[in-house]
């Protein structure tokens, strides 16, 4: 939908990826999209942090991709993006942005 743009499918995913939980990292991309090596995820994040979309930092032995707040088309390029969400088709939503970010809370019924 959006890889016109973003130069090719995995680049429309990083972002995507990014978009929906707000940072990210190469396996995690890679754990989410059938057809996403770890490589062309760490090659398309890399470029978008060349670029200056994206910064990253060390959290262990884990770099960790997050917006640039600096980056002068930030809103413009989230905006599109958070569009291309919203109308991907329910299917695809649920297949791959529904991951549990936060643990489940101690005690609760099942």
């Amino acid at each position: 939908m959006l890889e016109g743009i973003f130069g090719n499918a995995t680049a429309e995913k990083v972002l995507l990826y990014v978009e929906q939980y707000g940072e990210g990292y190469a396996r995690a991309v890679f754990n989410t999209f059938d057809d996403v090596s770890v490589s062309m995820a760490q090659g398309q994040l890399k470029r978008f942090e060349e670029a200056g979309l994206l910064v990253s930092q060390l959290k262990g032995r884990t770099r960790l991709y997050t917006w640039n707040s600096r980056y002068a088309f930030l809103p413009e390029v989230r905006a599109l993006l958070r569009k291309g969400l919203e109308l991907l088709p329910e299917e695809e939503r649920q297949r791959y942005f529904s991951e549990r970010r936060r643990p489940r809370r101690t005690g609760k019924p099942n």
